[in-house]
């Protein structure tokens, strides 16, 4: 007997809901035409966009002009940083200083690296040590007192997409405010999953993706406060306020239109308590049965996301006798799954590479169910178990 396939990688995507898959059909099928002409089928197309910037608007809880159409969170993240970079470049290039840390995603770490490379100064932030995961604000505060006048930006992740570690997003934004330095956040793991009001915070950007809350891959936003400028990066067409040229992909951006709206409805309800009874339940029962370390178990997590380290195993070796034996895991930011070598993120919060090297995240969708939570964690421990026989048969 065939098992089902048990998923357990929503940080890395969720499934379209239904009402998004026939909202982007139906668009391709009566709505293609482009948004830009003049003509009634433009106008359709348009109309299609805006309705959809309106849903996204009301879901982080901003205006409908402060949204600005991507290709995800990478585009949105890359976009307000370069952006950032480039306008205070021109005109006032006494900030080039690019604040964040070493457990950001990649799309925000990795530019950073490649700043400091073509000779842009990087402050990378020392982890809190009373939440694993998440930025000393403390040293931020006394960085910008010293140094706010050379600071172009700073860039902290929401929810860390390996660990669900959250950060203080309205300590970090108002320190930055006093101080008069910009502020972005990657808020591609938070938006969806847990209520945002962007305009009752001190965020000057913010980018997230459709594809974390049920919507379609390849299309995501930038909330761009209204008195924030940022240097375009596609050049070649008035689109999106003239930050984002080119032609809108009308379906995609409908079918997020609708997943902010599903995200809304279930954010009325007690999805998210409920999603972490369940995560709780599935770190117990492995934990006890396995001896596995939880990483960031007593910082302020995500409601979906843990992350357990098995000692002396090997990632790779974990997920593919997962994944045979029908459960969808991932060894931390899909973008980085073909690496061996351990996270970036957890070597940076300081887990000892013995255990970072055999880490596995688990990360749930609002789909989850209990009965799919036990039968997970029973997988998961006869997995580690005969990996554990494996290894002390090949030593002995």
């Amino acid at each position: 007997m065939v098992q089902p396939r048990l998923y357990f990688d929503s940080n890395a995507t969720t499934r379209p809901a239904p009402e998004v898959v026939e909202a982007v059909a139906r668009v391709m099928r009566e709505t293609w035409a482009n948004p830009s002409s003049v003509h009634r089928s433009g106008g359709e197309a348009k109309r299609a966009v805006e309705l959809a910037r309106e849903s996204v608007a009301q879901l982080v809880g901003c205006q409908d002009r402060e949204i600005v159409f991507t290709s995800g969170g990478t585009e949105g993240a890359n976009l307000a940083m370069r952006g950032t970079l480039e306008y205070f470049a021109t005109s006032q290039p006494s900030r080039r200083v690019l604040v964040t840390t070493a457990f950001e995603h990649s799309a925000v770490r990795e530019f950073a690296q490649r700043y400091e490379k073509r000779g842009g100064e990087v402050v990378w932030l020392a982890a809190n040590q009373g939440q694993p995961g998440t930025p000393d604000l403390a040293a931020l505060d006394e960085l910008l007192r010293l140094r706010a006048h050379e600071i172009a930006l700073v860039s902290l992740m929401w929810a860390n997409n390996e660990t669900g570690a959250i950060t203080d997003i309205a300590r970090a934004g108002a320190l930055c405010r006093e101080h008069g330095v910009r502020f972005h956040t990657d808020a591609t793991q938070w938006v969806g999953k847990m209520p945002t009001d962007l305009a009752a915070l001190q965020v000057d950007l913010a980018s997230f993706a459709a594809h974390k809350f049920h919507g379609p891959k390849g299309v995501g936003a930038l909330y761009v406060r209204r008195t924030i400028r940022c240097e375009p990066q596609s050049i070649g067409g008035p689109q999106e306020r003239e930050r984002r040229g080119g032609t809108e992909n009308v379906a995609a951006i409908a079918g997020m239109g609708v997943a902010a709206e599903l995200a809304r409805s279930w954010l009325s309800s007690e999805g998210a308590r409920l999603g972490s009874e369940l995560r709780d339940q599935f770190e117990r029962a492995v934990r006890d049965a396995t001896g596995a370390v939880v990483h960031g178990a007593h910082a302020h997590r995500l409601w979906n996301t843990t992350n357990l380290g098995f000692a002396r195993l090997e990632a790779e070796a974990i997920l593919l006798l997962l994944s045979e034996r029908g459960v969808d895991a991932s060894a931390g930011a899909a973008c980085s799954s073909g690496s061996l070598d351990p996270s970036p993120v957890l070597l940076a919060m300081g887990v000892a590479p013995e255990i970072a090297h055999g880490s596995i995240r688990f990360s749930l969708s609002r789909e989850t169910t209990a009965s799919e939570i036990a039968e997970a964690s029973q997988r998961v421990i006869a997995a580690i178990d005969r990996l554990r026989s494996s290894t002390s048969a090949a030593v002995s």
